[in-house]
């Protein structure tokens, strides 16, 4: 094994994994840029007055078979709250 950085051209597809935060576990997928996969992704996420806005930190790459996996894990200081688990869903 090695631990060679992957790279990624103009328009490559890469998979995203989002650790911490209210997108913990989920996966995306994203097209590089000339500058390969984003160092930062802000995810948008609603609340009951007002948008909320998440940081999540591009933090590991690696390449899996024939794609890249790119790990970003969530940045909870400039973060808005996040609502407790028990109200995320009124009944």
């Amino acid at each position: 094994m090695t631990d060679e950085q992957p790279t990624l051209a103009h328009g490559d597809e890469y998979i995203v994994i989002f650790s911490g935060g209210p997108n913990d576990g989920q996966t995306d997928h994203r097209i590089a840029t000339a500058s390969g996969w984003d160092t930062e992704i802000i995810v948008n996420g609603l609340e009951s007055t007002a948008a909320a806005e998440f940081a999540y930190q591009a933090s590991t790459a690696v390449k899996v078979g024939d794609s890249v996996h790119v790990t970003y894990v969530w940045d909870p200081k400039d973060a808005d709250d996040l609502e407790a688990t028990e109200e995320r869903y009124d009944s």
